[in-house]
Protein backbone atom coordinates (compact mmCIF):
# COMPACT_ATOMS: atom_id res chain seq x y z
CA UNK A 1 0.00 0.00 0.00
CA UNK A 2 1.06 3.22 -0.58
CA UNK A 3 1.66 5.99 1.88
CA UNK A 4 -0.34 8.99 1.76
CA UNK A 5 0.58 11.94 4.16
CA UNK A 6 -2.13 14.24 4.67
CA UNK A 7 -1.52 17.92 5.47
CA UNK A 8 -4.74 19.46 7.37
CA UNK A 9 -5.51 15.90 9.01
CA UNK A 10 -7.20 17.74 11.94
CA UNK A 11 -9.84 19.46 9.47
CA UNK A 12 -13.32 18.95 8.45
CA UNK A 13 -12.73 17.79 5.03
CA UNK A 14 -8.95 16.40 5.94
CA UNK A 15 -11.33 13.69 8.72
CA UNK A 16 -12.97 12.63 5.60
CA UNK A 17 -10.09 11.98 3.58
CA UNK A 18 -8.68 10.25 6.17
CA UNK A 19 -11.82 7.80 6.27
CA UNK A 20 -11.75 6.94 2.57
CA UNK A 21 -8.65 6.37 2.82
CA UNK A 22 -8.86 4.36 5.56
CA UNK A 23 -11.51 2.27 3.17
CA UNK A 24 -8.55 2.02 0.69
CA UNK A 25 -6.93 -1.37 -0.76
CA UNK A 26 -4.41 1.32 -2.28
CA UNK A 27 -3.52 3.80 0.31
CA UNK A 28 -2.50 4.06 3.91
CA UNK A 29 -3.12 7.78 5.55
CA UNK A 30 -0.85 9.09 7.98
CA UNK A 31 -1.98 12.38 9.36
CA UNK A 32 -0.23 15.48 9.51
CA UNK A 33 -1.02 17.23 13.10
CA UNK A 34 0.35 20.24 14.53
CA UNK A 35 0.13 19.74 18.31
CA UNK A 36 0.75 16.11 20.10
CA UNK A 37 -2.28 16.63 21.96
CA UNK A 38 -4.22 15.86 18.42
CA UNK A 39 -2.86 12.65 18.26
CA UNK A 40 -5.17 10.62 20.38
CA UNK A 41 -7.88 10.97 17.21
CA UNK A 42 -6.49 9.55 15.17
CA UNK A 43 -4.58 6.90 17.34
CA UNK A 44 -8.14 5.93 18.65
CA UNK A 45 -9.10 5.08 14.61
CA UNK A 46 -5.57 2.87 14.39
CA UNK A 47 -4.38 6.09 12.21
CA UNK A 48 -0.46 6.46 12.24
CA UNK A 49 0.18 11.09 12.33
CA UNK A 50 3.57 12.59 12.58
CA UNK A 51 4.00 16.22 13.94
CA UNK A 52 4.50 18.99 11.29
CA UNK A 53 3.37 22.73 11.33
CA UNK A 54 3.48 23.98 8.14
CA UNK A 55 4.24 27.90 9.53
CA UNK A 56 8.05 26.31 10.30
CA UNK A 57 10.15 23.66 8.34
CA UNK A 58 8.39 20.48 7.51
CA UNK A 59 11.20 18.51 5.14
CA UNK A 60 11.14 15.82 7.52
CA UNK A 61 7.49 15.22 6.98
CA UNK A 62 7.61 13.28 3.60
CA UNK A 63 10.21 11.22 4.34
CA UNK A 64 8.83 7.81 3.43
CA UNK A 65 5.96 8.90 2.11
CA UNK A 66 4.72 8.09 -1.52
CA UNK A 67 1.98 10.99 -2.01
CA UNK A 68 0.42 13.86 -0.70
CA UNK A 69 -3.06 15.80 0.48
CA UNK A 70 -2.95 19.43 1.13
CA UNK A 71 -5.66 19.80 2.34
CA UNK A 72 -4.72 22.70 5.00
CA UNK A 73 -6.30 26.25 5.96
CA UNK A 74 -5.64 28.81 8.37
CA UNK A 75 -9.61 29.60 8.08
CA UNK A 76 -8.93 32.53 6.75
CA UNK A 77 -6.42 34.41 9.86
CA UNK A 78 -3.33 33.64 8.41
CA UNK A 79 -3.65 33.15 4.42
CA UNK A 80 -0.32 34.02 3.32
CA UNK A 81 1.88 32.08 6.19
CA UNK A 82 -0.39 28.72 5.95
CA UNK A 83 -2.60 28.68 2.30
CA UNK A 84 0.62 30.11 0.72
CA UNK A 85 3.92 29.80 1.83
CA UNK A 86 2.63 26.53 4.28
CA UNK A 87 1.67 25.66 0.84
CA UNK A 88 5.19 26.15 -0.48
CA UNK A 89 7.02 24.64 2.08
CA UNK A 90 5.11 21.48 1.69
CA UNK A 91 5.53 21.43 -2.38
CA UNK A 92 9.70 21.82 -1.24
CA UNK A 93 9.16 19.08 1.21
CA UNK A 94 7.47 16.67 -1.45
CA UNK A 95 10.12 17.75 -3.61
CA UNK A 96 13.36 16.27 -1.63
CA UNK A 97 11.51 13.36 -1.01
CA UNK A 98 10.48 12.65 -4.28
CA UNK A 99 6.96 12.37 -3.80
CA UNK A 100 5.34 11.03 -6.73
CA UNK A 101 1.81 12.62 -6.98
CA UNK A 102 0.93 15.98 -4.73
CA UNK A 103 -2.92 16.53 -4.62
CA UNK A 104 -3.99 20.31 -3.74
CA UNK A 105 -7.23 21.42 -2.74
CA UNK A 106 -7.84 24.97 -3.82
CA UNK A 107 -10.71 26.49 -4.66
CA UNK A 108 -12.57 27.81 -7.63
CA UNK A 109 -11.61 31.52 -7.90
CA UNK A 110 -8.18 30.74 -8.00
CA UNK A 111 -7.39 31.08 -11.25
CA UNK A 112 -8.85 34.76 -11.34
CA UNK A 113 -8.08 36.22 -7.89
CA UNK A 114 -8.46 39.76 -9.21
CA UNK A 115 -12.12 39.06 -9.62
CA UNK A 116 -13.23 37.66 -6.61
CA UNK A 117 -13.86 40.79 -4.02
CA UNK A 118 -14.77 38.20 -1.33
CA UNK A 119 -11.80 36.08 0.09
CA UNK A 120 -9.99 38.03 -1.96
CA UNK A 121 -6.24 37.51 0.01
CA UNK A 122 -7.50 33.74 0.05
CA UNK A 123 -7.92 33.59 -3.75
CA UNK A 124 -4.72 35.60 -3.77
CA UNK A 125 -2.63 32.99 -1.68
CA UNK A 126 -4.23 29.93 -3.65
CA UNK A 127 -3.23 31.54 -6.84
CA UNK A 128 0.02 31.48 -5.96
CA UNK A 129 0.60 28.04 -4.18
CA UNK A 130 -1.12 26.43 -7.00
CA UNK A 131 0.93 28.57 -9.68
CA UNK A 132 4.35 27.38 -7.32
CA UNK A 133 2.66 23.65 -7.75
CA UNK A 134 2.41 23.39 -11.47
CA UNK A 135 6.53 24.74 -11.52
CA UNK A 136 7.74 22.38 -9.15
CA UNK A 137 8.16 19.62 -11.82
CA UNK A 138 6.12 17.05 -9.43
CA UNK A 139 3.52 14.98 -10.61
CA UNK A 140 -0.38 16.50 -9.55
CA UNK A 141 -3.28 17.34 -9.46
CA UNK A 142 -5.44 20.66 -8.25
CA UNK A 143 -8.61 20.16 -7.32
CA UNK A 144 -10.74 23.21 -7.46
CA UNK A 145 -14.09 23.00 -5.46
CA UNK A 146 -17.39 25.40 -5.49
CA UNK A 147 -18.61 26.41 -1.87
CA UNK A 148 -18.25 24.14 0.27
CA UNK A 149 -21.54 22.56 2.22
CA UNK A 150 -21.87 20.07 5.25
CA UNK A 151 -24.62 17.77 3.04
CA UNK A 152 -24.49 14.43 2.76
CA UNK A 153 -22.30 13.20 0.03
CA UNK A 154 -24.18 12.18 -3.41
CA UNK A 155 -20.86 11.32 -5.17
CA UNK A 156 -22.27 12.88 -8.45
CA UNK A 157 -20.86 16.18 -9.67
CA UNK A 158 -19.80 18.04 -12.34
CA UNK A 159 -16.11 18.44 -13.75
CA UNK A 160 -14.20 20.56 -16.08
CA UNK A 161 -11.01 22.03 -16.53
CA UNK A 162 -12.93 25.52 -16.31
CA UNK A 163 -16.70 25.32 -15.31
CA UNK A 164 -18.83 27.89 -16.42
CA UNK A 165 -21.31 28.15 -13.82
CA UNK A 166 -20.76 28.32 -9.74
CA UNK A 167 -22.30 25.87 -7.39
CA UNK A 168 -21.57 24.30 -4.32
CA UNK A 169 -20.47 21.30 -3.13
CA UNK A 170 -20.06 18.36 -0.05
CA UNK A 171 -16.91 17.87 1.96
CA UNK A 172 -17.39 14.53 1.85
CA UNK A 173 -17.81 14.60 -2.67
CA UNK A 174 -14.77 16.77 -2.03
CA UNK A 175 -13.09 14.54 -0.11
CA UNK A 176 -13.72 11.65 -2.31
CA UNK A 177 -12.34 13.27 -5.26
CA UNK A 178 -8.88 14.13 -3.48
CA UNK A 179 -8.70 10.40 -3.07
CA UNK A 180 -9.54 9.51 -6.33
CA UNK A 181 -7.21 11.40 -7.76
CA UNK A 182 -4.47 9.89 -5.94
CA UNK A 183 -4.01 6.85 -8.81
CA UNK A 184 -1.55 7.15 -11.09
CA UNK A 185 -3.92 6.65 -13.81
CA UNK A 186 -6.35 9.94 -13.17
CA UNK A 187 -5.49 13.36 -13.21
CA UNK A 188 -1.98 13.40 -13.69
CA UNK A 189 -0.92 17.40 -14.15
CA UNK A 190 -4.18 18.34 -14.13
CA UNK A 191 -6.33 21.33 -12.52
CA UNK A 192 -10.47 20.34 -12.47
CA UNK A 193 -13.26 22.19 -11.00
CA UNK A 194 -15.91 20.46 -9.37
CA UNK A 195 -19.49 21.10 -7.88
CA UNK A 196 -22.32 18.80 -6.97
CA UNK A 197 -24.11 17.39 -10.47
CA UNK A 198 -25.29 14.99 -12.22
CA UNK A 199 -21.70 12.49 -13.06
CA UNK A 200 -21.06 9.91 -10.84
CA UNK A 201 -17.38 10.82 -9.43
CA UNK A 202 -15.82 7.69 -11.10
CA UNK A 203 -17.07 8.43 -14.30
CA UNK A 204 -16.92 12.20 -14.36
CA UNK A 205 -13.15 11.46 -13.30
CA UNK A 206 -12.82 9.55 -16.79
CA UNK A 207 -12.99 11.98 -18.59
CA UNK A 208 -9.49 13.45 -16.98
CA UNK A 209 -5.86 12.53 -18.14
CA UNK A 210 -5.40 8.34 -17.73
CA UNK A 211 -1.89 8.84 -18.76
CA UNK A 212 0.81 7.68 -15.84
CA UNK A 213 3.43 10.00 -15.69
Amino acid sequence: MEQVLIAGATGATGKKIINFLKESQYFEPIAMIRKEDQKSFFEDQNVRWILGDLSKDVSHTCKNMDKVIFAAGSGGSNVVEIDQEGAKRFIDASKSNNIKKFVMLSSMGADQPEEMEELHDYMVAKHKADIYLRNSRLNYAIVRPGAFTNEAGTQHIELSHKLKEQGSISRTDVAQVLTRVLHDDTANKETLEIIKGGRLIGKALETMSTVEV
